[in-house]
C-alpha cells in the first residue's frame, strides 16, 4: 500500500496465522467447527496500512470503535489492490451516533452495537433511503458494570418486538463484553447467558427473524465466548503483537 515494510508485513501475517490456529483449536476444545466462528480483526489500534496488511494476511472482516476512524481507514484504502478475490467487509463494533450515520452506513457490513430504539428508527430511514439493508447486532449489558453500554436483558424482547418489521435492517442476534479482568468462569457464565437470551428469543420470535449471530470474546476472553456458542470474535491486540508501539 506504500509507506509499510515487508518485515511489518511478515509479522502481521504470522500473528494472523498464529490467532487462526489457537481459534481453531479453542473450536475443537468447544466441539465445535472452525467454519462456525469468524475472526473480526480490531484494527482500531492501527493505522490504514498495517489494517490493509491484515486484510491482504488473509482477515477479511475489520471491526472499528469510532466512526471517524473507519471514513479514514475506508478512505486511504480505497483503491489498494488485495489480493484477487479478497473484498473487506467493515464492522462497526463502537457507537454509532445518529449524526454520523449518514457518512457510515454506506460503508457497513454490520453493526455490532445497536442499543436503542432511537438510532434502529434512524437507520432504517437512512437505509430505506439508499436502498440498503443493514445487518445489526442487538448489544446486551449482562454485567454488574452499569458503565457499559447496551441494554439490560430485561429490555430486549420489546426493543426487538419493534426492530423484526422495521426496513433497512436486519437483526441477525447479539453483541456482548465480558467483565473486565474477571475470573474465567464468571466470563463463561456471562457469554452463557447472552447465548440463553439468544435461543429464548430465537423461539419467541420464530417465524420472524433468524438470531443466528453472537458477537463475544476478545483477545483475552476469546476461548470462553467459543465455548459459549460465539460466531464473532473480536481480536485486536494478539494481531498486532510486534508491530504495535
Amino acid at each position: 500500500m506504500g509507506a509499510g515494510t515487508d518485515a511489518t508485513a511478515k509479522i502481521v501475517h504470522e500473528n494472523w496465522v498464529r490467532v487462526c490456529s489457537q481459534v481453531h483449536e479453542a473450536c475443537v476444545a468447544a466441539d465445535r467447527k472452525s467454519e462456525e466462528v469468524r475472526i473480526v480483526g480490531v484494527s482500531k489500534y492501527v493505522g490504514a496500512e498495517l489494517a490493509w496488511q491484515l486484510a491482504a494476511a488473509g482477515c477479511t472482516i475489520l471491526g472499528e470503535n469510532r466512526p471517524q476512524s473507519l471514513w479514514e481507514k475506508c478512505d486511504a484504502m480505497a483503491g489498494h489492490q488485495l489480493p484477487e478475490g479478497v473484498r473487506v467487509q467493515w464492522h462497526l463494533i463502537g457507537h454509532l451516533q445518529r449524526n454520523k450515520l449518514r457518512r457510515t452506513l454506506p460503508l457497513l457490513s454490520m453493526l455490532h452495537s445497536l442499543d436503542s430504539l432511537r438510532l434502529a428508527q434512524a437507520i432504517s430511514q437512512e437505509a430505506t433511503a439508499i436502498g440498503a439493508n443493514l445487518p445489526v447486532l442487538i448489544e446486551v449489558n449482562v454485567t454488574s458494570d452499569q458503565t457499559k453500554t447496551g441494554l439490560q436483558a430485561d429490555g430486549l424482547e420489546g426493543l426487538l418486538t419493534k426492530l423484526v418489521h422495521m426496513p433497512g435492517l436486519e437483526v441477525r442476534g447479539l453483541m456482548a463484553m465480558s467483565s473486565l479482568n474477571s475470573a474465567t468462569d464468571l466470563v463463561r457464565r456471562e457469554f452463557e447467558q447472552v447465548r440463553e437470551m439468544r435461543d429464548r428469543l430465537q423461539l419467541r420470535f420464530a417465524n420472524e427473524v433468524q438470531l443466528s449471530e453472537l458477537s463475544m470474546g476478545m483477545s483475552g476472553d476469546y476461548r470462553a465466548a467459543i465455548a459459549a456458542g460465539a460466531t464473532l470474535v473480536r481480536i485486536g491486540s494478539k494481531l498486532w503483537e510486534g508491530v504495535m508501539s
